[in-house]
């Protein structure tokens, strides 16, 4: 694709390509609720199911779950919210690996009916954060809002593993 567009394009796709929340409009805006307010009703409908999931494969299937339809709507809605963010910011690493072992610590549970909307507004205000340090740290120089989230995010994921790889010892 690069090869035959415009250099205008090229550069517009290497600022995407970095990702940043700089070039967002209030009409974005609106095409990204219109997308991630039926994505988050529909999550909160899959709670119950996700709970009984966490239990294991074979509990959720004794109460009920149809695994099969389960992982599938899982992965639509995982799909779908990860590509609404990533079409118009570009891809920022770390949240969603990040924020959800973020809000389970705080919060002290794993329970999905509380997790959901904490990942929800986690994510969201661990961007902003994370953007308005992109912005401000060199100004006027803009860095890209992932290696942001990278600084504050891979501690987080290492303390994780070694947090599993203490436990499994």
């Amino acid at each position: 694709m690069s090869t035959f567009a415009d250099d205008s394009n090229i550069v517009n796709l290497h600022h995407w390509s970095l990702g940043s929340f700089s070039g967002m409009m209030w009409d974005n805006v609106l095409v990204m609720t219109a997308v991630v307010l039926p994505a988050l009703v529909l999550t909160f409908l899959l709670s119950k199911p996700i709970g009984a999931y966490q239990l294991g494969e074979v509990y959720a299937k004794n109460m009920g779950v149809n695994i099969r339809l389960f992982r599938v709507a899982l992965i639509l809605l995982s799909s779908v919210l990860s590509a609404c963010v990533t079409a118009f910011a570009g891809p920022i690493s770390f949240v969603g690996v990040a924020v959800p072992h973020l809000m389970r610590s705080l919060f002290k549970t794993a329970k999905p009916i509380v997790l959901i909307p904490a990942c929800f507004l986690g994510g969201a205000v661990f961007c902003l954060l994370c953007d308005l340090i992109a912005r401000t740290a060199f100004a006027p120089t803009e860095l890209s809002i992932s290696s942001v989230t990278a600084v504050f995010g891979a501690p987080v994921v290492i303390l994780v593993m070694l947090r599993r790889q203490k436990e499994n010892l």
